[in-house]
């Protein structure tokens, strides 16, 4: 059974609303942070939003739902943080802003045996873990969107996490969380990034060329292969932007043209099409 009880959570935007959620329902003690106090109300509007939904669906009970609200608190201050036993970050991808996040939490979580987490899924983990004075209690735990749906956590150990840290980490995400966990190596991508991101750029370029539209390609990969969702509506809802960060940080890393970003998805990002997310992207969700 895992010794961790209280949570972390630093982001509550699509990615760490649903590991809150994960979280709370599983009987952890929630603590949620954000930048302002407008994108915290945004981000428990979203995680109550969700909770109400899986009560309207029968997957949860009414009394589980109330029970999840009780056990989540909001804060724009990382200061309230000094009791988490594991904290993770669930920020933007961007290096610079999850290494300054990281430098924080160093500073104000006091438990010693603690654990700093990130959701990421590209950066190298190693910049992080030496931005903390305790390298050997950081490591990767990469959830899926939607983290209340989706099965698989990847676990990914730096060059300096503990083989104790690995172990707690494991523990939690199966025995408390009920996720299955793989472990993946300290590169950009991961296990599942770097078989998927490839994927679905080579979608994006097949639309980008005119082989195909939007529909047929979608249509050929469902219909064709199985897969519950076509490329360019999976990109969508992962969202254009992140597609485009972990390509990038793909790219820097192995310098592998497949890994590059086409140009249309950067237009897209620049344009703030994002996809579900802001209600435009291959497709229009208005």
């Amino acid at each position: 059974m895992s010794d961790i009880r209280f949570v972390g959570v630093v982001g509550c935007g699509q990615m760490g609303s649903g590991i809150a959620e994960v979280c709370a329902r599983s009987g952890l003690d929630v603590k949620v942070a954000e930048t302002t106090g407008e994108a915290l109300e945004l981000g428990r509007t979203r995680l109550t939003n969700s909770l109400d939904r899986a009560a309207e669906r029968g997957k949860i009970t009414e009394l589980e739902r109330d029970e999840t609200l009780a056990r989540l608190t909001f804060t724009t201050d990382l200061g309230e943080f000094a009791d988490r036993d594991l904290v993770i970050e669930a920020v933007v991808e961007n290096e610079q802003v999850k290494t300054e996040i990281f430098q924080v939490l160093d500073q104000v979580v006091t438990r010693p045996d603690a654990i700093l987490a990130s959701n990421t899924s590209s950066i190298p983990l190693v910049k992080l873990a030496v931005a903390t004075s305790r390298p050997d209690h950081v490591l990767g735990i990469h959830f899926f969107n939607p983290a209340p749906v989706q099965k698989l956590v990847e676990l990914i150990p730096a060059l300096t996490t503990g083989e104790e840290t690995l172990v707690r980490a494991e523990r939690l995400v199966a025995d408390v969380l009920g996720k299955h966990a793989i472990r993946a190596q300290d590169r950009s991508g991961f296990v599942v990034n770097a078989l998927l991101v490839p994927y679905l750029l080579s979608a994006i370029r097949m639309f980008e060329s005119g082989i195909a539209t939007r529909e047929d390609i979608d249509n050929g990969m469902e219909l064709g292969c199985a897969h519950p969702m076509g490329p360019l509506k999976l990109s969508d809802l992962i969202g254009l932007d992140t597609v485009a960060s972990v390509a990038d940080s793909m790219y820097a890393e192995f310098k592998e043209p497949l890994y590059a970003a086409p140009p249309l998805l950067q237009r897209m990002v620049d344009a703030g099409r994002l996809g579900r997310k802001t209600g435009h992207g291959f497709y229009d969700y208005a």
